[in-house]
């Protein structure tokens, strides 16, 4: 059951597991008082991410394993790695871009990313790319090696990642400074028996999504993957600050679609007016990390909205498609949205007074019978659960979610100790008094 939490470390203790649920109830609104703004949250690293260093060239690349997830840092320029792949899986190296607050980029930069073979050939027919718009908010951008009939890669064997950070050319003011960089591996295994489908669908319901209208109930988003926090189908509110990017995410079965639209409400204006393009974004990437669909509208400081068209229902097939939205959406798991306000905002409004967002979606259809994969999906951090149902219905982010199930286990030990405990003592007081009572006799 997908998500982040597969390669995350398990808190320790009651204490860290309640202290974490405490966040759930947490409201926005914690951006600081008019006039003293605090910055703006870093992206999360994922807990337990091993520290590797990545090198120029393929001699002395680190090895990547499936399953981890790994922190480096990255300048302009190539950085490469080592992977070890089976003949039985489709493999997804997902690299998350992270500029400080405050960076200068621009669309000419960019994150990309290409799994190799020792003849230095591409396993994909390019590499994934990711690019910035004038915001240094994280990226993702994603290379693989998908199982296919007739395609290449297919052997098992050692294979090179690519990771190329790129800039603007003659670009004399672009910020050289290595920036962090997190990578994760993903497997994906095959599918068993003869009859694995081998064609995109034709077809699929396209129509725009029927949004939900109730009140709002309060979520605040994460500063990335790692911590975003988990939304079911409804009406949500949270808080954005100018430059900021908040995540959430969705829980997607087979089959499913997936609506969604965003607004921003009225700020503090500080001038007689104002005008940001874009001034909202708002991108939805896959299980794997990998861009699916964004949009953007512009925001005069005191309203603006965009609904993006419904997802295609998740399909094993989908990987089959030309159309890079639709091969995205080819497996079930968490879907992840993040919402950034353009930084140009804080020109025109209170930086130090957040700006209120409301967010709707809708997953749409019952969940589907899942493709018969050869071994479990869940162990790639991919599929949808019970559990994760439960972290969308209650909010918790991945971390949270950790949290709580260490601390249902901790009370489940407590409570079998206590119930031991306390069986034994009524068998020793029992024995004690029948033999004080024989005694007697």
């Amino acid at each position: 059951m997908g998500g982040v939490r597969r390669v995350r470390r398990l808190r320790t203790g009651a204490a860290a597991a309640l202290a974490a649920l405490g966040l759930v109830a947490a409201l926005p609104g914690a951006a600081g008082a008019v006039g003293t703004p605090k910055p703006v949250p870093a992206y999360r690293g994922a807990d337990g991410a091993v520290a590797v260093e990545g090198k120029p060239s393929t001699a002395g690349a680190p090895q990547l394993k499936t399953g981890s997830v790994y922190k480096d840092r990255i300048a302009p320029g190539e950085r490469y790695y080592q992977l070890t792949l089976d003949a039985a899986s489709s493999v997804y190296v997902s690299a998350v871009l992270q500029p400080p607050a405050g960076a200068k980029v621009g669309y000419s930069d960019g994150l990309e990313v290409e799994v190799l073979t020792l003849e230095n050939r591409s396993c994909q027919s390019g590499p994934g790319r990711a690019s910035f718009g004038y915001d240094p908010v994280p990226i993702s951008a994603v290379g693989g090696r998908i199982l296919q009939e007739d395609g290449s890669c297919q052997g098992s064997g050692p294979y090179y990642v690519r990771v190329t950070r790129e800039t603007a050319k003659n670009a004399n003011d672009a910020d050289k400074a290595a920036w962090p960089l997190e990578l994760r591996v993903q497997r994906e295994p095959a599918l068993g028996g003869s009859n694995a489908p081998t064609s995109a669908p034709s077809v699929w319901p396209s129509a725009s999504p029927t949004l939900p209208g109730s009140d709002a109930a309060p979520r605040a988003g994460g500063t990335g993957f790692n911590d975003a926090r988990a939304l079911g189908s409804g009406v949500w509110s949270d808080e954005l600050r100018p430059g900021q990017t908040r995540f959430y995410r969705v829980p997607l079965d087979w089959g499913q679609q997936l609506g969604l639209a965003a607004e921003l409400s009225a700020g503090e204006l500080t001038k007689d007016s104002g005008y940001a393009s874009p001034g909202l974004s708002v991108a939805l990437y896959s299980p794997y990390r990998s861009l699916i669909d964004s949009e953007d509208a512009s925001y005069d400081g005191k309203q603006a909205g965009l609904t993006l068209p419904r997802t295609p229902p998740v399909a094993y097939e989908n990987r089959f498609a030309s159309d890079r939205k639709l091969g995205a959406v080819r497996v079930a798991g968490w879907y992840y949205i993040a919402v950034t306000m353009a930084g140009k905002v804080g020109e025109f409004t209170q930086d130090a007074v957040p700006v209120p967002l409301t967010l709707r979606t809708q997953i749409i259809g019952t969940p589907g019978k899942a493709p018969a994969y050869a071994e479990d999906l869940a162990a790639g951090g991919f599929g949808v659960g019970s559990e994760d149902r439960t972290a969308a219905k209650e909010g918790t982010t991945a971390v949270e979610a950790d949290a709580a199930a260490e601390n249902r286990s901790v009370m489940r030990v407590v409570a079998s100790a206590g119930f031991g405990t306390g069986t034994l003592l009524l068998l020793v007081l029992g024995g004690w008094i029948l033999l004080a009572r024989r005694r007697m006799a």
